[in-house]
């Protein structure tokens, strides 16, 4: 491997599909025909990847000792030295150098959601992420921030359903890799991150039933809401309902037969999940540009 490829894979590239929250409210916005709310939602999109990298690579850099005990972990270019902690720290700050680049046209009020992003998920690599739930609660969060964000550059307002819906959704996501994480690291799971001393299979189960439940159900009042359908233009969004479903349902189905297998990885790689992604995109495309 060399350096740079090194570098490379410690800024997680692979992770920046999560960014792809920010591109939400462009996509409900009605706004999705003007190329200058194009631009500016790729800025954002740019803007948090950048900042994203930016706190991985600092995660890496905390987390270096732990890491090298890891099954999988060990093998990150930081907890391997395949970088060293001198050009970790040079690559997080050129990311965050980006990141304020990428922001820069945006106003101050992306500014300020970036700037609380950073934040929240620096104090998520210092503390949050040792105590139980509220270390998915604060992944949560961040996905939130990344709608808020996208909302800001366009500028528009935000739909209180769709923060709900993408917090719950973040939520699920999270709890998921929770439980992959017991999965693979058996017995000994609380020994390479504290917080899993905490959780259960059991009670990760119980809380990813709940939360699929609520996801579905707050999707499902979104797109029958008197706001969301007066801005479609019709209750046409209703469509989506069971392909929301089948696709959290399939991810639940990935989470109990992957062995531990990494959920993000799954995203990725699936092919049917990708075809609901895309089914999804595609119909919800259709429902709003009819009722334009």
């Amino acid at each position: 491997m060399t350096h740079a490829v090194a570098v490379m894979r410690a800024l997680r590239p692979e992770q920046w599909l999560k960014n792809g929250f920010v591109l939400a409210p462009l996509i409900f916005s009605g706004m999705i025909g003007e190329p200058a709310a194009w631009l500016r939602s790729l800025l954002a999109l740019a803007a948090f990847c950048a900042a994203a990298s930016c706190t991985y690579v600092i995660n890496d850099v905390l987390d270096r000792e732990v890491d090298q005990a890891h099954p999988v972990k060990c093998h990150r270019p930081v907890a391997s030295g395949a970088v060293s902690l001198r050009t970790a720290w040079l690559a997080a700050a050129v990311m965050l150098v980006l990141a304020a680049l990428a922001a820069a046209p945006l106003g101050r009020a992306f500014w300020s959601i970036l700037g609380s992003y950073l934040a929240l998920t620096t104090l998520y690599s210092v503390t949050l992420k040792n105590l139980v739930f509220v270390d998915v609660l604060v992944v949560a969060a961040g996905f939130v921030l990344r709608v808020v964000g996208g909302a800001a550059a366009i500028p528009v307002p935000v739909s209180r359903w769709i923060l709900l819906c993408a917090f719950l959704l973040a939520l699920y996501l999270a709890l998921g890799k929770r439980r992959a994480e017991l999965v693979l690291l058996g017995d000994a799971a609380g020994s390479h991150r504290q917080v899993l001393g905490h959780y259960s299979l059991a009670l990760v189960d119980q809380a990813i039933s709940v939360v699929l439940g609520a996801t579905v159900v707050s999707y499902s009042l979104y797109t029958v809401a008197a706001d969301t359908v007066a801005k479609v233009g019709s209750e046409g969004l209703m469509a989506t309902v069971p392909v929301v479903l089948y696709g959290l349902l399939r991810y639940l189905y990935l989470l109990h037969n992957s062995s531990g297998g990494s959920p993000g990885r799954a995203l990725l790689t699936d092919r049917p999940l990708l075809v609901c992604v895309a089914l999804w995109l595609l119909v919800s495309a259709a429902v709003i540009g009819l009722g334009q």
